[in-house]
């Protein structure tokens, strides 16, 4: 709830304050686009934001990327998007086959998508974007209205014009939706292709990949039916942005070097520990237990303000966002639908913040 999301924030910046030896203060916010606008105006330093808001504000603001939350224990910070097909299928031999002269993206024409949803980021966005920027897809309607985007998928991919199916676009809950929807109607034969997760967050092996086949879901095929064609590239962790111009090298360093020192920490209660018990916050690297509130604990400031609760890494723009931003920037009126109200209300935040 508010109250404690407000708890676990003051808590990160009463620690920052600690470590930094300054004050710290929160920045009232309720929506992306507010963070934005105040990184731009100085109102705010840092920001923990989204991926496609970052993107904006990297390529449309001057914003950059100063940490990157880490979304596994292994500390990834990117998943792959990726097309999966049946083996077997026209689109799948063209991959395997060897032959450089036969392009699976190619063959996409007239076949039916399965898409996890409407202006999904590895469902839709990403392989529209490959698609659209290496020009296997040509898209149609008004170039700054994200609602064409639907008619170039329907134009594309409407089986329904060779004996198929069209486009799978479900809405949220509904047949064939989310990551396991989109395998799932693939699966199943409404579709011939499938956008969702690649390699090392396989979709495919998530709901089908248990060695014992009662743990899959039911409509999933063996294994070896699956075909993973190249990745359409990286979706990122949200990251931390911050204000080049206004927050200078030493400050944004200081706070970076903070920040990363929490990933060695965690709350203990009642631990033992050479012969006594100990609670507080405990360094896994110095092995000592400092007496501070426990929403200072780093531990849990990473647990409470970060998506996935595992911790951040060091990160700058061109490495997080780069693969992502040429994707999204080449998907028409994905920008303006991004700046309105419907979305981010990254151009309302503007004026409120030059009030």
């Amino acid at each position: 709830d508010d109250a404690s999301a407000n708890a676990n924030a003051q808590g990160m910046a009463d620690r920052l304050a600690s470590d930094l030896g300054v004050n710290v203060n929160l920045y009232d916010v309720s929506s992306e686009g507010m963070i934005i606008q105040a990184l731009r105006f100085g109102n705010a330093d840092i920001g923990f934001m989204e991926g496609g808001p970052a993107w904006i504000g990297w390529k449309q603001y001057g914003l950059s990327v100063l940490a990157v939350e880490t979304t596994t224990m292994e500390g990834a910070t990117h998943y792959n998007a990726s097309a999966w097909v049946l083996n077997g299928s026209d689109i799948a031999n063209a991959h395997l086959d060897g032959d450089d002269s036969t392009d699976p993206f190619a063959l996409m024409t007239g076949k039916t998508s399965c898409h996890t949803g409407w202006l999904k980021s590895a469902g839709m966005l990403m392989p529209m974007g490959y698609l659209i920027k290496n020009g296997y897809v040509t898209a149609v309607g008004d170039n700054t209205d994200v609602n064409s985007l639907r008619t170039t998928i329907d134009n594309h991919f409407d089986g329904s014009a060779s004996n198929g199916n069209p486009a799978s676009i479900p809405d949220s809950g509904a047949l064939y939706s989310g990551y396991s929807g989109a395998i799932e109607c693939l699966s199943e034969g409404y579709g011939d292709v499938a956008f969702a997760k690649g390699d090392d967050f396989s979709t495919v092996e998530k709901y089908c990949g248990d060695d014992n086949a009662s743990e899959n879901e039911d409509w999933c095929l063996p294994m070896d039916q699956y075909v993973q064609l190249p990745s359409f590239g990286q979706s990122p962790s949200h990251p931390v942005m911050y204000n080049p111009e206004l927050l200078d090298i030493h400050t944004r360093n200081a706070i970076l070097n903070a920040m990363l020192s929490w990933n060695d920490e965690m709350w203990i209660e009642n631990y033992p520990m050479g012969g006594q018990n100990y609670t507080g916050c405990y360094n896994m690297v110095t092995h000592q237990v400092a007496d501070i509130p426990m929403n200072q604990c780093g531990g849990e400031i990473l647990s409470s303000v970060t998506s996935k609760g595992y911790g951040l890494k060091a990160g700058n723009s061109q490495n997080h966002l780069a693969s992502y931003s040429d994707l999204l920037g080449s998907v028409p009126g994905l920008s303006e639908y991004y700046h309105s109200s419907d979305k981010y209300g990254i151009t309302d935040a503007e004026t409120s913040e030059q009030e």
